[in-house]
Order: C-alpha cells, then structure tokens, then sequence
C-alpha cells in the first residue's frame, strides 16, 4: 500500500519564514504534510482563480496548533489540534505558526491549485518580505 512521509515525499515546497510542504500524488489524492511559520491570510494567492477563492475540497488533520479558512460568505473555520477537517470550494486558506497537518486533494484539483497558486507566490512572497528560493523565483 503506498505511503508519504517528510523525508519521501516527491515534492517539497521550503520558503524560509513562510511554509515547509512536502507532497505526493498517491492513487489519485495529493497529500500535503505542512508546516507553517506564520500567521498569514493566504487569500492573494488566489488571485485569478474564479471569485478569488480556491475551487478545491480538501479533508485533513491539524497535528499540531491551527489551520484554518475563510469561506465565501466571510466566516472562519478554526481548527486545532486532534480535529479532522472537511472543506469544500469556495475558500482560502490561514495558516497560523506553529501550525502542522496533513491535507488530501484530488490530484485533478491539486494540480489546478498549485496552477493558480504558484504564479501568484513571487508577489506574495515580496509583500511578506521573505526571499523565495531560487527554484521558486520568478523573474520580474
């Protein structure tokens, strides 16, 4: 039966002050191990995707800390530590530091968020005043 772990995962998203993200495409789910380093609204990252918001279900785990979203209508859903999660299109992440989990994604939709997200990290990284590393860099 496959499995993901940190140090197996195939890819790794690392933006020092930011995020640590390893992930792997398993029998048609992405699965995401996050870590994160700070407190941010992550809605400028999708910038450009229908609504602004991510079009996305993902299920999880908080290991650690919170995780959380903020839906459609504006309202937030918090989760800490020992919950499980379910959240359907029509969000955008908020990512607290110290915050750990585990998020499972289609792969069809995972590959259209990192298509809307990953454009728009170069700008966001900037506006954090973190450097991306060089792998993730964009010219401008």
């Amino acid at each position: 039966m496959p499995k993901v772990s940190k140090s197996s995962a195939s890819s790794h998203l690392v933006v020092p002050g930011l995020t640590e993200s390893h992930g792997e495409d398993i029998n048609g789910w992405n699965v995401s191990l996050a870590a994160d380093d700070k407190d941010l609204d992550l809605a400028r990252l999708f910038k450009g995707a229908p609504n602004n918001l991510c079009q996305a279900s993902h299920l999880g785990y908080v290991i650690k800390g919170k995780f959380g979203v903020r839906k459609a209508d504006g309202t937030e859903e918090i989760y800490e530590a020992g919950d499980a999660f379910v959240i359907e299109p029509g969000h955008t992440p908020l990512s607290f530091a110290g915050g750990e989990y585990v998020a499972f994604t289609s792969s069809e939709d995972a590959k259209w968020q990192a298509a809307v997200m990953m454009p728009n990290m170069p700008q966001f990284a900037k506006d954090q005043g973190v450097e991306l590393p060089e792998d993730l860099a964009m010219p401008s």
